[in-house]
Formats: structure tokens, C-alpha cells, sequence
């Protein structure tokens, strides 16, 4: 009976010895791994800094913040609403006279109007509404005027009219002293109205003679409303 060949032995593996391969794995693990220096200029430039809107606000209450006063409302000629009754009126003075008296009436408005007092004057055919109601715009110039001023003259006694004007103007503030102010030309002191025989007149024409006491009558009214 043949013999089965025989069957080479297979080949030792070499294998390290346990102390050896602990001793290996001991030096890799106590190895420390190498830093590479970084120089403080770039360390803080690698570092962003926060920005301003970034940054919280401070704890704490907000400091309070004090409301604005109110506009105070100015005049047209400087004055103050709240310090001066003046300007709770459009005008200073309404001036009624007659229709033949109408450039005597321009002449004493240019002059009160341009006095330093800088008075406003209301003169009916300058500064009344167009298309308005004649009466409708004398009461109402006469309710916005503090002071009115009666032209007296021929013209104005014969006109029915400035009567009516006179007698609106004495209706409006009848006990109120220094608000209607009399201003006759031309008449003799027995043609004064009998209407305002309790009233002192101002009598005199041009700027050195009635038109000064007439300013001088509209700004000293005024002074007692301030």
C-alpha cells in the first residue's frame, strides 16, 4: 500500500514579544504632538474683535429722556400768544369812515401801520372778504379788532351808513374805556355826535396832531392786555 505524500509543515508566524509591542505602544502614546508658535500680532488679529452694534446693552433703566415743550405760536409782529392778549385778535384797530373820507382813512392807516407800535389796522374796502355781506363783514371786523376808530367828518354825519357803523361799534363794547376812539376833522365841537357825547374825541388832523394821539390811545389799550 503506497505512503501518502507528506505534507510540508506549515511555517512558524514570527511574532514579537508582548513586552516589546507594550513597550512601542507606550512611547507612541507619551509622545506629545508639536506646537507651531504663533506670534501675538497674529493671535490677535485671528481673533475678531465685536463691533459696536454687536455688543449688548448695558443692563440698568435707560436713562429718561424729557419731553420737548410745545411750540408757542408768534404773532405776526413778534409777540407771543401766551404771554400777550394782543394777538387773541386779528386787528388792533378797525377804522370806519365814509366812502368820500376813503384816502384821509389810507392816510391814517399807512401811519399807524407803519409807526414802530407796527399796528393792524382792518380798513373795510382793503381787507374785507370779496363777495361777503357788508354788514356780515363790518360785525365781524369789529368783533376781531380790539380798538375802533370813528373818522368824523362831514361825510360821516351825513352818511346813514357810518352811523349804522357807530352805533355797531358803541354796541360792541359799550362800558369798555379807551376802545372806541372818536377822531373828528373839520367840525366844530357842536357838530359832535350826541351818540358819544361821554366820550373824549381826539380832534386834529395829520401825523403831529390826531394821528399821534390816536396811536398813542391804540397802544396805550393795548398795554393793559399784556
Amino acid at each position: 500500500m503506497a505512503s501518502s505524500p507528506s505534507l510540508p509543515a506549515p511555517r512558524s508566524r514570527s511574532k514579537k514579544p508582548l513586552g516589546k509591542m507594550a513597550d512601542w505602544f507606550r512611547q507612541a502614546l507619551s509622545r506629545k504632538p508639536t506646537k507651531t508658535p504663533v506670534s501675538p500680532e497674529s493671535s490677535r488679529s485671528d481673533i475678531s474683535q465685536p463691533s459696536s452694534s454687536d455688543r449688548p446693552p448695558p443692563l440698568g433703566p435707560s436713562p429718561a429722556v424729557s419731553p420737548s415743550p410745545p411750540p408757542t405760536h408768534v404773532g405776526a409782529h413778534g409777540g407771543s400768544s401766551s404771554g400777550s392778549g394782543r394777538w387773541s385778535k386779528d386787528y388792533d384797530v378797525c377804522v370806519c369812515h365814509s366812502e368820500e373820507d376813503l384816502v384821509a382813512a389810507q392816510e391814517l392807516v399807512s401811519y399807524l401801520e407803519g409807526s414802530a407800535a407796527g399796528l393792524r389796522c382792518f380798513l373795510q374796502l382793503r381787507d374785507a372778504t370779496p363777495g361777503g355781506a357788508i354788514v356780515s363783514e363790518l360785525y365781524q371786523a369789529l368783533s376781531s379788532s380790539h380798538c375802533r376808530v370813528l373818522l368824523i367828518t362831514q361825510g360821516f354825519l351825513r352818511d346813514p351808513w357810518c352811523r349804522y357803523q357807530m352805533l355797531q361799534a358803541l354796541s360792541e363794547a359799550p362800558g369798555a374805556e379807551g376802545r372806541t376812539i372818536p377822531l373828528m376833522s373839520g367840525l366844530p365841537r357842536a357838530a359832535y355826535p350826541a351818540e358819544l357825547r361821554f366820550m373824549y374825541f381826539v380832534d386834529g388832523w395829520g401825523p403831529d396832531g390826531g394821528f399821534r394821539q390816536v396811536k398813542e390811545a391804540v397802544t396805550r389799550y393795548l398795554q393793559t392786555l399784556s
